[in-house]
């Protein structure tokens, strides 16, 4: 069983350092990082990630919270009023509805484009990308991914991610893999210069 009171006292060491804020040391390769974390312990990480959030802040390191969920809904309830996506679901079977949600959250035109003006109207020095295990399968990890990278360009990203990475393959919930996704960097492995 991971230690996540660990894992987090190592993210917030990388974090907060001046060479990770500056996206020093990669390269040439995009600001991404994957911490993924065992399914079960999720709410676990959830606490954690707020309580690293506030600590950074703190320290004087804004955060972005990119939440797909969040977004996601917020999305949902701008296009067809507030809850009615519960309706909607109600009435369509699981193939229809998968479809409809993913035309209405389109990664390229919609989604992209509301992280980019969150992106824009922040002076955050961290982005965290949190959610992704819970719009499977409507919107795939690897597909953000790809795409975040082209706005995602003033700071650091750190994806947290219910899954395996392994450096190449996006394993969510270790069960489902995704498409190989490498331009990311396992923040767990991150060591710090002394």
């Amino acid at each position: 069983m991971e230690d996540i009171a660990k894992k987090f006292e190592h993210l917030y060491n990388v974090i907060s350092t001046e060479e990770f804020l500056r996206m020093e040391s990669l390269g040439g390769e995009i600001p991404f990082f994957i911490s993924a974390f065992d399914p079960t312990l999720q709410n676990e990480v959830d606490t954690a990630i707020r309580g690293l959030k506030n600590k950074l802040e703190l320290n004087g390191i804004p955060v972005l919270e990119i939440n797909l969920y969040d977004i996601t809904i917020d999305i949902l309830n701008a296009e067809l009023g507030e809850g009615e996506i519960f309706e909607l679901e109600k009435n369509m079977d699981r193939q229809a509805f998968k479809e409809a949600l993913q035309s209405i959250i389109d990664v390229n035109e919609v989604l992209i484009p509301k992280i980019k003006s969150l992106i824009d109207s922040s002076s955050a020095k961290v982005y965290f990308l949190t959610g992704i295990g819970l719009v499977y399968p409507y919107i795939r990890s690897h597909s953000v991914l790809n795409n975040l990278q082209n706005v995602a360009k003033k700071a650091p990203t750190v994806a947290f991610f219910s899954g395996t990475f392994n450096g190449l393959t996006l394993e969510l919930f270790g069960l489902l893999k995704d498409d190989n996704y490498y331009r990311a960097f396992i923040i767990d492995n991150y060591k710090l210069k002394r």
